[in-house]
């Protein structure tokens, strides 16, 4: 039985979609906290034995001793969480508690990091080391807090789980997102924008040497971000370790923001057009002009399998899932 912590979500969702579909998986235990009244779409697709609210999933913890591994995707994942109280209770504390049970019962343990732990990227993108880094908003120091505490419980040589690692998401995009609002895709806006305005809106260049639109991050696609934790739970269940330690998933190659709103516009097969206006006052020196993730160690792991292009990514999204009835993977 594999567990999975925030399932209804977007990456957690297409985590069980890659389980069920390319591994013949539905042994699932899906864990979350809906607040969106449409995210239970996320799930109409897939084929698991439970669902629990995440409040639930402690007790049922107690009463099951056939789990084989936790994939803890749960997390408060908005940027612009001032609530610094939920983040220590939901990403820090709740983190350590299903940390602490998968190593007292040897459960391999898989989670979410984020590259906003890699705040403005003075100090590049490479997952080495997290020593000295520097987030830019109370959830990327959340997620920086608890990827310190897990090093710090293996430097210490306190229990840990047989299998483990930590994932610094990059710009992930796909299918499922659609209950993020706000903190969705700028591929998921730009198709809506354009649908319904006929033009999209990029921040200009309010950088030295940044023209408009050209702010540039490593665009992952949701499925290959899937195939990666995939690989590392097979690894785990098949004893077959891959390196315990925190990995980025991204691509290792940045793009503009101009390059995916002109792929996503193509992809619906209309001429492009874009506008550009002023950063938001909230975000000005909390935004990251430049994100590429370093994808050494993943390969050095023995993940092997190509990431999707920028193009392919897009055009599999929108023509796939935005533009069909039902949009849902």
């Amino acid at each position: 039985m594999i567990v999975i912590t925030g399932g209804a979500g977007m990456i957690g969702s297409i985590i069980a979609w890659h389980l069920n579909t390319k591994l013949g998986r539905d042994d699932l235990i899906i864990t979350d906290r809906i607040t969106h009244e449409a995210q239970w779409q996320n799930l109409v697709h897939r084929h698991y034995v439970e669902y629990l609210d995440k409040d639930q999933l402690f007790d049922w913890l107690e009463d099951n001793d056939h789990v084989t591994a936790v994939i803890h995707m749960g997390a408060i994942s908005a940027t612009t969480e001032r609530d610094f109280n939920k983040l220590v209770a939901d990403n820090i504390h709740y983190s350590q508690d299903l940390w602490s049970w998968c190593a007292e019962h040897e459960v391999p343990f898989f989670y979410a990091s984020s590259a906003a732990t890699y705040g403005a990227g003075e100090r590049g993108y490479n997952d080495l080391s997290i020593d000295h880094l520097r987030p830019l908003n109370g959830y990327g120091y959340s997620k920086h807090f608890f990827d310190q505490w897990v090093l710090r419980q293996v430097a210490d040589k306190q229990p840990t789980p047989p299998a483990w690692a930590g994932f610094k998401f990059f710009n992930v995009y796909g299918p499922n997102e659609y209950h993020k609002e706000r903190m969705a895709s700028v591929a998921f806006h730009t198709f809506n924008q354009f649908k319904e305005t006929g033009t999209m809106k990029l921040f200009k260049g309010t950088k030295a040497g940044v023209e408009d639109g050209m702010q540039l991050r490593d665009f992952v696609y949701v499925k290959d971000a899937a195939s990666v934790v995939a690989y590392f739970l097979n690894a785990g269940l098949s004893k077959r370790n891959a390196p315990n330690g925190i990995y980025n998933i991204g691509t290792g190659e940045a793009r503009s923001f101009k390059d995916l709103a002109t792929n996503v516009m193509t992809s619906m097969t209309r001429e492009p057009h874009i506008t550009y206006i002023d950063m938001p006052l909230d975000l000005q020196g909390k935004y990251q002009y430049f994100t590429q993730a370093s994808m050494d160690k993943l390969r050095k792991a023995g993940y092997k399998t190509p990431f999707t292009s920028l193009e392919d990514g897009v055009k599999d999204y929108v023509q796939h899932y935005l533009m069909q009835e039902d949009p849902y993977c």
